[in-house]
């Protein structure tokens, strides 16, 4: 079974298939499967992992609040899993995802690569999707 079916299926990727976490945290970056945007770099661990490759959606670990994240829990804005990659090395991992909602970001941006400097400017080049005032109220907690 293809690592794209276990994640849009549930269930568990072959043992070969796995990131070494054995240094820790691993970087995961998730990426849209139909645009090829990086939207977003996060972390996991191994209960990241096997939480997204059980539900179909990307699971963190987030280093601020040390705890598991699942992105878009509170804001709505999931990230479907659509297919994993890992690296040479097994220590990155690349998520192929459909993002809900429109935004990856905590401040209510597509990407959090929204800003740019190019030609000796600095400009927003990503689209801002929603308040996240609205969303996450007075505190946000951070990723």
């Amino acid at each position: 079974m293809s690592s794209q079916q276990s994640c849009r299926h549930g269930g568990n990727a072959p043992a070969d298939f796995a990131p070494d976490f054995s240094k820790g945290l691993v970087p995961a970056i998730a990426q849209d499967q139909a645009t090829g945007e990086v939207l977003m770099l996060a972390y996991m661990n191994e209960e990241a992992w096997r939480k997204t490759l059980e539900t179909g959606e990307a699971h963190y670990w987030s280093r601020s609040r040390k705890e598991l994240w699942h992105k878009g829990g509170t804001s709505g804005h999931v990230q479907k899993v659509r297919s994993l990659r890992l690296d040479c090395d097994s220590d990155t991992v690349l998520l192929l995802i459909e993002q809900v909602g429109g935004a990856a970001c905590h401040s209510g941006r597509r990407s959090c690569f929204y800003r740019e400097w190019e030609d000796g400017a600095v400009t927003v080049c990503s689209p801002q999707v929603f308040d996240p005032q609205k969303v996450y109220g007075g505190e946000r907690k951070s990723s």
